[in-house]
């Protein structure tokens, strides 16, 4: 046997085809599913040990050292009616050994139809290409739309995004079901607003106004002023202050059962956002926390939570923001690199629902090839 063709049989790792996708401001390996192992305890392995997890630089895998670098897309061809794609996110942590498969990722959704064209799970059309994606993690579905000229993929372009360098082809996303995507409702405790009580470390009792909401994302909201800082303070700023990630980690945990999240310890979400009015031009200025570090931008689904707590009446977001009036508003998000779009389109026989959230983003493949992990994470054959 000419063992030149196979590299497995030289050393003990196996290979798994991948494509290493930018997804808007996130970044992680794409597989298809039928490439994975069927088993989860086995999948999750092979993922840990893809991304170099648990590891502060994650020095053996592929993640890039913090928490939008540690993502991965698992794609397949959908066997429900009126679904062409199916989409199970991953979220990694560069010092856990935890793949959290309960939240949702706008971003890395950017990237899943691209992949999939890419791999021939769905066919291509001259002009452009819409799929509809069900995000397997909560069960969303979107419309994603992607430029296909000639029937071929373009990744060049005009569109531009806050935190990513340079233009590229849009890809528009059109969410159809986001309220409530992890938490019982889009609004959890049936309330704008709420006044949350929370032990600090030091144990301390401190209360605080929030808007607890999930249209997609589910997201903690409060004043920046609230905790003592502008809101408008960098991202490094943010990290560094330990006091202030403490507090809002203790004011995390103690929303994780009104929201009917129960504990929340181990999970990625919800996500704290500190709220300020824009001073940009745009409708509100945030700094998001992912959950304990400060995003250098704010996330996709994130943003459409946002947003949406900018047009209802009540929350802490509405009393700061500059949002317009009327059932359709265009929602710009100010975030420590930029702004992000939201176009909101409310019901007109109920003000407080959401009918349909529209944004663009960028995605492009940046290395396609294998990713090798030790032959003894996966034993079974692929024979």
């Amino acid at each position: 046997m000419d063992t030149t063709q196979n590299p497995d049989l030289l050393a003990d790792l196996r290979s798994i085809p991948s494509t290493l996708m930018r997804g808007g401001t996130s970044r992680g390996p794409f597989f298809v599913a039928s490439d994975l192992p069927a088993d989860p305890g086995v999948r999750d392995r092979v993922l840990l040990a893809a991304m170099g997890s648990p590891d502060k630089r994650q020095i053996d895998g592929l993640g890039g050292a913090h928490p939008l670098t540690s993502k991965i897309g698992i794609v397949s061809r959908s066997g429900s009616a009126g679904v062409d794609l199916d989409f199970l996110f991953a979220q990694l942590q560069p010092e856990s050994d935890k793949v959290d498969l309960t939240p949702n990722c706008g971003n890395m959704l950017a990237a899943v139809l691209p992949f999939a064209l890419e791999r021939g799970l769905i066919g291509i059309r001259d002009g452009v290409t819409t799929a509809r994606i069900r995000t397997l993690n909560t069960g969303m579905q979107c419309n994603v739309t992607v430029q296909t000229p000639g029937g071929r993929l373009h990744y060049s372009g005009d569109a531009r995004i806050d935190g990513v360098p340079g233009t590229a082809a849009p890809v528009k996303i059109n969410f159809l079901d986001t309220a409530g995507s992890v938490c019982p409702a889009m609004l959890p405790t049936g309330k704008v607003l709420d006044r949350i009580r929370f032990h600090t470390p030091d144990g301390a009792l401190h209360e605080v106004a929030a808007t607890l909401i999930d249209n997609g994302m589910p997201m903690v909201l409060v004043r920046a002023v609230d905790f003592g800082i502008s809101g408008y303070e960098s991202a490094a700023e943010l990290n560094a202050d330990q006091s202030l990630r403490a507090r809002l980690e203790a004011l995390r945990l103690a929303v994780g059962e009104p929201m009917g999240l129960g504990d929340i310890r181990a999970r990625n979400y919800p996500k704290m956002c500190l709220v300020a009015a824009p001073r940009a031009g745009g409708a509100i200025t945030t700094r998001c926390f992912i959950p304990h570090v400060c995003h250098d931008a704010i996330g996709v689904l994130a943003a459409v939570t946002v947003a949406t707590a900018c047009v209802l009446a009540g929350t802490v977001a509405d009393e700061l923001a500059n949002a317009g009036t009327g059932l359709q508003s265009s929602v710009s998000v100010e975030h420590p690199s930029g702004e992000f779009t939201v176009e909101l389109e409310l019901d007109a026989s109920d003000p407080q629902k959401i009918v349909s959230a529209a944004l663009l983003r960028t995605a492009r493949p940046i290395m396609r090839g294998d990713v090798l992990i030790p032959a003894d994470l996966w034993k079974e054959t692929t024979e």
